[in-house]
């Protein structure tokens, strides 16, 4: 499928390794779908949406390898190619009481969401290494019905330790009555999202799993991104997947893949 060429229309530093770049393009993207963004001369990979309001999207991307770099490189007005959105989203239910479990740049997607769900009771929790890995915070706080937690690995912000042990407080809040009307979702490492998924099976509380797996096509005809051993694609029946979905992946949690087919295991 040929790219669609557009224009970066705004370029937004958000910490050291993070820059957000926005498109004026109707891309008509929902929380938790991705791209495919191209860099011409460079390399071709898949993003996560942070932002669209249907008329402007944005990618909040990490840099790391040449695409990245290259991109990092680029201006206002320089031009992409996109293809998407593609894959599966976060469910937009605004009746729902949300906890969003975030680490890292996995905050992007999740950000987005909380845009969507007008009304929606939101605990978003945001992890990072020390305070100056952290996204959105200010964003974030200026949500209405969204109660901010933040975890750093250091203590240096928030509570020191881990998403997953703010995660297991507030489940322990919630009344019996109310578990129907709870979603946790998330995304970020894969082993603290494997621990979100263990935590809400254990407290029998519904979740969403964003799951990144190595692609090059984002739909389904290169085989790069299926898992072990549903055979299912990940550009096609995830990224985000349910909860039954995820407890029947058997490679979630303890490997994935490289460009190459070779088997990496999680750390």
């Amino acid at each position: 499928m040929d790219s669609t060429f557009i224009k970066i229309s705004d370029i937004e530093i958000e910490n050291s390794n993070v820059k957000t770049f926005y498109f004026d393009y109707e891309l008509k993207s929902k929380p938790g779908q991705f791209i495919m963004l191209w860099i011409p001369g460079t390399d071709q990979k898949p993003f996560s949406v942070s932002f669209d309001n249907g008329q402007k999207f944005g990618l909040t991307i990490f840099k790391r390898g040449p695409a990245t770099n290259k991109l990092f490189k680029m201006k206002i007005g320089d031009r992409v190619g996109i293809n998407g959105p593609y894959g599966t989203n976060f469910t937009i239910n605004p009746n729902l009481h949300y906890i969003m479990v975030a680490g890292g740049y996995g905050a992007a997607p999740l950000k987005f969401l909380t845009q969507t769900i007008n009304g929606a009771a939101i605990d978003f929790i945001a992890g990072g290494r020390t305070k100056d890995n952290l996204l959105f915070e200010e964003e974030l706080t200026k949500i209405p019905n969204l109660n901010l937690h933040i975890t750093t690995d250091d203590g240096s912000k928030g509570y020191k330790g881990f998403v997953t042990d703010v995660l297991v407080e507030l489940l322990a809040k919630i009344d019996p009555a109310q578990k129907d009307k709870t979603l946790v979702v998330t995304c970020g490492p894969e082993l603290m999202q494997k621990k979100v998924l263990d935590i809400c099976n254990e407290h029998n509380i519904n979740c969403e799993v964003s799951i990144e797996r190595y692609m090059k096509c984002g739909m389904g005809i290169c085989g790069q991104c299926v898992i072990d051993d549903l055979g299912i694609c990940m550009c096609k029946d995830g990224p985000v997947v349910n909860q039954k979905l995820a407890n029947q992946i058997f490679e979630f949690g303890k490997y994935h893949r490289d460009k190459s087919g070779v088997i990496v295991h999680s750390q």
